[in-house]
């Protein structure tokens, strides 16, 4: 009987080794995500680009060392190091990598071994003659080995464990490139936040300097007063002023701190960790002449965002596959080799093994519907992951040319305020020459300084505002994530 099992058993293992290879794979193929943009995918320049831009391939690495702040460099190699939601993004990749190798070990065997000792006393025969007592119990307990190992190997025959393995490979891919797009979100909130503490910090400066002025001009009104050559009136509107100026620079000061522990958290530190480090005022970062940006085909295909939806997109499509399969029969190889003996010495000799091969056949023919359902649901979760792959490459595009937009208007904005910095400069400059003339009133002066005032500091926000556009497109644009070289 033994050597029949045998032969069957070894019969049937090249039989179902045979429909293992042959087996097909049931699901829809994925041919790649669907043309979302196309006029945008053969267009060799971006609608809204202004001047100064150009349409070679963006440096993708380290893009912030164009802007020529070391102190920037450094925080923002801090940031990358040492970020907490970074290393949140690192911990979800390598949760999928260990998913994927979880699902690749299902196509293998699964292998158990076992072992126990088994002791129990001998039965008292005495007691079952009839009631009849004896001096004799048995002859002491009896002492049972038992060891073995079993094995099990699911037929992949429609494909179920492949497209598993499909998904699993896409989702990790997908966590990857959230990864990169973190990467690409953390530079550019330490760069536009570094950029926000400069500006405000310059304009805490001319607010103190602008207060300081305006102090000055107040005591030599009061001294004029006190000659009768102006009035209380006077006086009390520069005094006005000056108190104006200084209670100003109360919300910008609340606004230095905010900015300084925003990178504290930004760089992984605790807030006011930077305090020491950036409290002294320095110069905004140094825009570059041109900027390169690319083509919309060439945003498509580096935006890691776009990526990581066009993978997730390819997991939901395999997902289809993966639970059709279990409209067909499942296929199981099943082994087991079992040694038995009541000595420890005995436990391993031919005679005290047993054996056994069988091939395993499940079909869930009757499942009322539970099949169709989990299949209606993959194809819905493909169905949304294709939408959110659209409206994610539309929403780049639509980035993108707020971006270049917001930028080109704001590098207009910033020249023309300049011009209206220096027009101001130069007013105040001759109405100070023509109060010490005694040819105009200290009002007059007070009034231009005041426009003068506002024009640097207007002047000085354009000119953050439009770093902050630049790293906006920069970010629009999928750069900062890639290793340099």
């Amino acid at each position: 009987m033994k050597s029949l099992n045998s032969a069957l058993c070894f019969g049937l293992l090249p039989v179902a080794a045979a429909l293992a290879l042959a087996g097909c794979t049931v699901g829809p193929d994925y041919h790649g995500a669907p043309q979302a943009a196309p006029i945008a995918a053969q267009a060799t320049s971006f609608n809204r680009a202004p001047q100064g831009t150009v349409s070679t391939a963006p440096v993708a690495a380290q893009w912030w060392l164009a802007l020529d702040d070391a102190q920037l460099n450094a925080l923002i190699d801090t940031a990358l190091k040492n970020s907490p939601d970074l290393h949140a993004a690192e911990a979800r990749v390598r949760e999928a990598r260990a998913g994927l190798t979880a699902k690749q070990r299902n196509e293998l065997p699964k292998v158990q071994g076992s072992a126990a000792y088994l002791r129990t006393p001998t039965p008292d025969l005495s007691s079952l003659e009839g009631g009849q007592s004896s001096s004799s119990s048995g002859s002491g307990p009896i002492s049972f080995y038992l060891s073995g190992f079993d094995a099990s190997w699911e037929i992949d025959l429609f494909g179920g464990t492949r497209r598993a393995i499909e998904a699993a490979s896409a989702e990790a891919d997908a966590s990857q490139a959230d990864l990169a797009d973190a990467h690409v979100q953390l530079a550019a909130e330490v760069a536009q936040a570094y950029v926000g503490l400069r500006d405000e910090q310059q304009r805490v400066s001319i607010a103190h300097e602008s207060a300081e002025l305006e102090t000055r001009i107040l005591t030599l009104t009061e001294q004029r007063r006190a000659r009768g050559v102006a009035s209380d009136l006077d006086v009390e509107r520069i005094r006005s002023q000056v108190e104006n100026t200084q209670a100003s620079i109360i919300p910008l000061d609340a606004q230095v701190a905010e900015s300084l522990d925003e990178l504290a958290v930004l760089t992984g530190r605790e807030p006011g960790a930077l305090d020491a480090e950036l409290s002294a005022q320095k110069p905004l970062p140094t825009l570059p002449a041109t900027v390169a940006v690319g083509d919309p085909g060439r945003l498509l295909r580096q935006r890691p965002d776009i990526r990581a939806a066009e993978r997730r997109l390819a997991s939901q499509n395999a997902q289809i596959g993966e639970h059709e399969a279990d409209w067909f029969p499942k296929v199981t190889l099943f082994g087991d080799l079992s040694f038995s003996a009541s000595e420890p010495g005995h436990l391993f000799r031919k005679s005290s093994y047993t054996w056994v091969a069988a091939p395993y056949l499940q079909w869930n023919a009757f499942d009322f519907g539970r099949v169709k359902a989990s299949v209606d649901q993959a194809k819905a979760g493909r169905d949304e992951a294709e939408a959110k792959y659209e409206s994610t490459v539309l929403g780049a595009l639509k980035d993108a040319d707020v971006a270049l937009s917001r930028y080109g208007h704001e590098r207009d904005n910033a020249v023309s305020l300049r011009e209206v910095e220096d027009s101001a400069t130069h007013a105040a400059v001759l109405t100070e020459q023509r109060y010490r003339a005694g040819t105009t009133t200290a009002l007059d002066w007070l009034d231009t300084e005041r426009t003068r005032y506002s024009a640097e500091q207007n002047r000085i926000q354009s000119e953050a505002q439009l770093i902050k556009d630049y790293v906006a497109l920069q970010k629009s644009l999928g750069l900062g994530w890639q290793t340099p070289g």
